[in-house]
């Protein structure tokens, strides 16, 4: 079993999840703020996705993990790793929370995640799936080296993905 790892950039804490990071987690995926993620969404279907990071470390030896600025201790949101029955290649996702955009966070904390899931994990490549009109994520991906590729294979049409070669 996957012991799931704590990350350390310059500014940031990458960390396992914790019931206490539901209440913000729950609050963001049944906003607007999730309309890139499929919501908003209900409640119910907030706590599967929050259940589904957590228990992809066991599944699959991967998961997501908790953005904190290591000087306050706030969480700023998450990046993670999905792969399994409903994404069919790894996947190297990401979302902040209000307020801590513009800032560089996604793109550091999207950085350490990737190259620990190729140094760490031994992938040669990541996809990040996306909504053709979520351009943050978009220019974050292309930030980070990604560049879209038509033929990957996606789990609806019009999802746009970027892949991440290992450098």
């Amino acid at each position: 079993m996957m012991v799931t790892p704590t990350l350390e950039t310059e500014r940031l804490l990458l960390r396992p999840m914790t019931m206490d990071d539901w209440p913000d987690y729950g609050a963001l995926m049944q906003s607007e703020r999730a309309q890139y993620m499929g919501g908003p969404m209900s409640e119910q279907a907030a706590w599967g996705y929050f259940c589904h990071d957590v228990a992809l470390w066991t599944l699959m030896g991967h998961g997501a993990l908790m953005i904190d600025d290591r000087a306050s201790g706030k969480c700023l949101g998450q990046v993670g790793l999905n792969h399994g029955p409903l994404y069919p290649e790894h996947e190297l996702g990401w979302f902040l929370y209000e307020g801590a955009e513009g800032g560089g966070v996604a793109f550091e904390a999207a950085s350490a995640f990737r190259d620990w899931a190729f140094n760490e994990l031994g992938l040669t490549t990541l996809v990040s799936y996306m909504d053709a009109e979520n351009t943050r994520s978009r220019r974050l991906a292309e930030r980070l080296g990604a560049v879209l590729d038509p033929d990957a294979p996606r789990t609806e049409p019009e999802t746009l993905v970027f892949r991440h070669a290992r450098s």
